[in-house]
């Protein structure tokens, strides 16, 4: 199993690295604290198109889509480990969710001119898009339950019902909704619901609210409840065809999970870089910090779990690369379940280390905390995606338990 990059992708993660460290860290406290500071925070600070501009002309775009970028999965799960190490590094290079999910979705599974009218702008980077799925009204948890329906028209597709966290959807340049729906409700329960492109400004669609995590709205992305009423698109605007969302879903939702995961490692990192920094500048009762209490066992911990998390993301990573999405399904869950708890840990444990400073504005950890929870929840709870590991793990005992029995001479 060769989990190392490619030397192209190796050369890319050290370009991305620098980038960031050269570029965006210098200035990156600055912009989100003016970010939300100012009267209207739903808009695109100069300064961050002139950092994408830059990152585009260093080549540093799309590097998460394969047929762009040339990269593997696990080339660009070590990419996407340093970009972890920024808030603003994923949108700088155009390798930010939810888009990147809904690229690899036009790209896999739509046609010809939805490709053309949707894919392109997205990466060019001229419009955002959002991801509508989860429903208020409902347990989405299990994507079953989702109820807003898509109903069959002639040549057009209506379609009801209300969105929640759907994230990017409050960004000034955002234009374009997936959303997914009941369509064929007396069909196979995994073939009932299809995903269907919404222009943001088709009549019928409202953002009722934006919601806050931990009290703060995350503009200019914004995570916000959708309503949409007697809203009608053309019947072109299915994405691959009726009743296929289940499937679009998971082959959507793989390799994302790689990005976001590693993207926890490379939070970790960081928390773990600063935990260390403070430990040992500050001093309390006549002693450094890191030689007070447990700490010194803290750092060995959290430096063992990031190898671990590490190892398991990159290990799904190549099986998406070698066998596909739906080989991997148990490893994924797995990394799911691990990445997002193990960023929570280190980055609590790194706040605590800094008292007071560590949940205010004048250090990253709460904002990197607050998205680190989010991902416990974000693209299934902990608790489905521990469901699905041992359902396949039982799977596979039983059928162990049966070749062995086979094989008893009789």
């Amino acid at each position: 199993m060769h989990l190392s990059p490619s030397p192209r992708a190796a050369a890319l993660r050290d370009q991305v690295r620098r980038f960031i460290r050269e570029r965006v860290a210098p200035v990156e406290d600055a912009l989100l604290h003016r970010q939300r500071q100012l009267p209207d925070p739903w808009v695109v600070l100069p300064e961050v198109t002139a950092l994408k501009a830059a990152a585009r002309a260093e080549g540093l775009w799309n590097l998460f889509l394969p047929s762009e970028s040339g990269l593997t999965v696990v080339d660009y799960a070590h990419i996407a480990e340093e970009m972890g190490h920024s808030a603003l590094a994923p949108e700088l290079f155009n390798c930010n969710a939810p888009d990147t999910g809904n690229m690899e979705v036009l790209e896999k599974y739509g046609d010809e001119h939805q490709r053309r009218t949707w894919l392109h702008p997205l990466l060019e980077g001229q419009i955002r898009s959002a991801f509508c799925m989860t429903e208020p009204a409902v347990a989405s948890s299990d994507a079953g339950n989702i109820r807003a329906q898509i109903t069959d028209d002639g040549d057009d597709l209506v379609l009801n019902g209300t969105k929640w966290w759907s994230t990017g959807v409050g960004h000034p340049d955002c234009r374009l909704l997936i959303f997914m729906g009941l369509h064929q409700p007396e069909a196979h329960r995994h073939a009932r619901h299809s995903m269907v492109l919404v222009p943001r400004d088709t009549p019928g669609v409202e953002v009722k609210r934006l919601l806050s995590v931990f009290g703060d709205q995350d503009p200019p992305y914004g995570h916000g409840e959708v309503s949409f009423r007697d809203v009608r698109v053309p019947r072109a605007n299915l994405i691959a065809g009726p009743g296929r969302g289940f499937e679009i879903a998971q082959g959507r939702l793989g390799p994302g999970r790689i990005h976001h995961c590693m993207r926890c490692i490379g939070a970790a990192e960081r928390a773990l870089a600063l935990l260390c920094a403070r430990a040992g500048a500050r001093v309390a009762f006549g002693k450094p910090l890191v030689n007070l209490g447990g700490n010194r066992d803290i750092i060995a911990d959290a430096r063992i779990r990031i190898e671990m998390a590490r190892l398991l993301t990159l290990k799904a990573a190549h099986l998406i690369d070698t066998e596909g999405v739906f080989s991997a399904m148990a490893e994924i869950s797995a990394i799911k379940v691990v990445a997002p708890s193990l960023a929570c840990e280190i980055i609590d444990q790194a706040m605590q280390v800094h008292g007071g400073a560590g949940l205010s504005e004048d250090t990253p950890l709460a904002a990197m905390y607050a998205q680190a929870r989010v991902l416990r929840l974000a693209d299934g709870p902990d608790e489905v995606h521990r469901g699905l590991i041992a359902r396949i793990e039982l799977a596979r005992q039983a059928e162990a338990a049966a070749e062995r029995a086979a094989a008893v001479p009789r």
